[in-house]
């Protein structure tokens, strides 16, 4: 009997499935959303779970009870850990950089992490901690909601390999708008057949205009002037 159990151990020591966390919590944060196996996808919302509840706190508390609210954020720095993130439109940049560059992007003169991802002094963009944006940009869309701040969904597809099954984690209030949705790209193969189709359209209006009958009006006139010729006669 599985009495007392809290958590799977998703066949990994305690640190492994400590860094896995982390991990997908921080894919969670930074991306609003994630994809991964069925059985990783269920362990990790409770977890995800007590993250945004503990930012949430923060921010409530900064102002009435800052005590409360420096050890919710020391409690998150605790489970999420203080880890640096480059938003996509500035990874390329980072890419290009030598080590010493990556170094000042990530962290201060004084060893401190940057924390709000701005530009600062002569460098053009920092690294952004993982917690600010949770308690600046993530909990600052549940501060009226009581629980409940992730979604599964289960996916029809499965992965290759071992043919596991897939699920996302999502963030309320994160989905996508149905109008937003583009229409997937055309295939070569179908954009041939398009190419094709619309030759033969244009191939068979051709024929017909170059071999086409009388038209109606053009008959009738025809008809009229020899019936004037026959009464003449």
């Amino acid at each position: 009997m599985r009495h007392r159990i809290q958590q799977k151990k998703l066949n990994r020591t305690s640190e492994h499935r400590k860094a896995l966390h982390r991990n997908l919590a921080q894919s969670i944060i930074e991306h609003g959303r994630v994809t991964t196996t069925l059985a990783k996808a269920r362990d990790i919302r409770p977890f995800v779970e007590r993250l945004i509840t503990l930012a949430v706190k923060t921010r409530k508390c900064a102002s009435s009870d800052p005590a409360a609210s420096l050890r919710a954020r020391r409690q998150i720095n605790r489970l999420l850990g203080d880890r640096g993130m480059i938003s996509a439109e500035h990874r390329v940049a980072y890419g290009d950089m030598s080590d010493a560059m990556r170094a000042k992007t990530m962290r201060m003169a004084s060893g401190r992490r940057h924390r709000t991802g701005e530009p600062r002094g002569r460098l053009a963009f920092t690294a952004e901690a993982v917690t600010h944006r949770l308690i600046e940009k993530v909990a600052s869309g549940y501060e009226d909601r009581s629980g409940g701040y992730t979604r599964l969904i289960r996916l029809a597809k499965r992965r290759k390999g071992d043919d596991s099954e897939l699920a996302m984690v999502q963030l309320i209030g994160d989905e996508e708008v149905p109008t937003s949705l583009t229409k997937p790209k055309k295939s070569a193969r179908s954009r041939r057949a398009d190419a094709r189709y619309s030759a033969a359209i244009k191939a068979a209006k051709a024929r017909g205009k170059s071999g086409s009958a009388p038209k109606p009006e053009a008959t009738e006139q025809g008809d009229s002037a020899e019936q004037t010729k026959s009464d003449d006669e």
